[in-house]
């Protein structure tokens, strides 16, 4: 079962990416062109792609730049201009990235033997088709899976203390132990709480230690939030969410976000919701005989517009 709405989506944003990657790129704006929530966009975008927008965009860029550098005499700065990098360093970086030799090499090496030719042709070969990821990928057994262990639920709106951790989403531990030290002391337990995790940021498209995280606690309507000094007080908004009960390690909770998004959800009913995803922890993988944690994944959706 393929979603043609979601790749007809997709496509705009790619033809725009393609008649534009020579100026700066929005990603709000991409969202915009999509109608995908700004939220979900990328990680959307990524699993139906297999690149982030971001990447997609640099590999657009280094065709056009491969073409100039190999088949004509402009500059490394012109060719940097010309094809919308931000600076001649950060093209030079990403170009080194892709070929492992700076554009000043490449050319040198292009003119002495074609073996240089042979990865430019690569990407653009790969740049040609961008959807082929997806439609390789595609699996209507697993989707059906999916679809078998997925329900749709209303959740309220929940108020919530957390503890913020900023850096790699495998330790976020920290966050949970000092939260967890506070919400013992004032008789927030898992017996009458819910702890949840919120990942606000997508690891592809920002630093692993840049990442954004909040461990998260309900508190009681009663509750006196006065000079609570350890943690910040928000409200979760309740609505539509997709349920997932992920039971596996930590390291494979990506994957799941991955097929989610890009197995499940264009084949739904359903587009993603502008807020963030609910991980309820359901046990402490510290307890876990095998190290695995349990975690009801809640997807914020909304029904898709009927055209």
């Amino acid at each position: 079962m393929e979603n043609e709405d979601y790749i007809k989506r997709i496509e705009k944003v790619i033809q725009f990416i393609e008649e534009n990657s020579f100026q700066p790129i929005n990603l709000d704006d991409l969202a915009s062109i999509s109608n995908f929530s700004k939220y979900h966009f990328s990680r959307i975008f990524t699993s139906i792609v297999g690149l982030t927008p971001i990447a997609f965009v640099n590999q657009k860029r280094l065709q056009k730049a491969a073409y100039y550098l190999l088949e004509t005499n402009k500059t490394v700065l012109e060719i940097s201009s010309i094809c919308g990098f931000e600076s001649v360093s950060n093209f030079n970086a990403i170009f080194k990235r892709h070929f492992n030799k700076t554009p000043s090499e490449a050319r040198k090496e292009f003119k002495e033997n074609s073996n240089i030719s042979l990865q430019v042709s690569k990407i653009q070969e790969e740049s040609s088709n961008p959807l082929n990821y997806y439609r390789s990928n595609k699996n209507n057994f697993l989707w059906r899976i999916w679809k078998m262990n997925i329900s749709v639920k209303e959740l309220p709106e929940y108020e919530v203390a957390y503890v913020r951790h900023i850096g790699s989403y495998l330790d976020t531990h920290h966050a949970w132990r000092k939260l967890g030290i506070w919400a013992e002391i004032n008789h927030l337990l898992p017996a009458n709480q819910y702890f949840i995790g919120i990942s606000l940021d997508d690891p592809n498209m920002v630093d692993e230690y840049a990442c954004r995280y909040d461990a998260c606690v309900t508190i009681p309507a009663e509750f006196n939030k006065e000079d609570h000094h350890e943690v910040q007080f928000k409200k979760l908004s309740g609505g539509l969410y997709a349920l997932y009960t992920f039971y596996d390690t930590i390291d494979k909770f990506a994957i799941t976000y991955q097929n989610l998004f890009g197995q499940w959800l264009p084949n739904s009913e359903y587009d993603a919701d502008d807020r963030p995803c609910l991980e309820f922890c359901m046990n402490n993988p510290m307890h876990d005989p095998e190290g695995k944690c349990k975690v009801d994944l809640y997807i914020p959706i909304k029904q898709r517009a009927v055209k």
